[in-house]
């Protein structure tokens, strides 16, 4: 959308428009604690207040999964506000090789 006089105002508007269409789009966001692997009949045999171990421990940073990508890991943390209930602070951003950790989380 360029002429040779340079970028046309209805460029800009395009792309604003888009943009806001690509913010719009709702996504789903998981924070794997940890995984763990079981036969079907031990499956079967769980009940109210069993424990299923996870390969994770406790203060190794979790995953932060949106839509099935991992994107960052941190750390569970309980919410200020609201004291039952977690959240997750970022300390690393996962990226594609030429992304590197923001600023903010070194």
């Amino acid at each position: 959308m360029t002429n040779s006089d340079g970028p046309t105002i209805g460029a800009t508007i395009d792309t604003d428009r888009n943009l806001d269409n690509i913010l719009g789009i709702p996504v789903e966001i998981q924070v794997v604690l940890g995984s763990a692997s079981m036969l079907v009949s031990n499956l079967l045999k769980l009940g109210r207040g069993a424990v299923i171990p996870l390969d994770h421990r406790v203060g190794e940073p979790v995953e932060v999964v949106v839509n099935g990508r991992v994107v960052a890991r941190g750390e569970v943390v309980v919410v200020e506000d609201d004291n039952s209930r977690f959240g997750v602070s970022l300390t690393e951003i996962v990226g594609t090789g030429n992304v590197s950790k923001p600023e903010a989380f070194n």
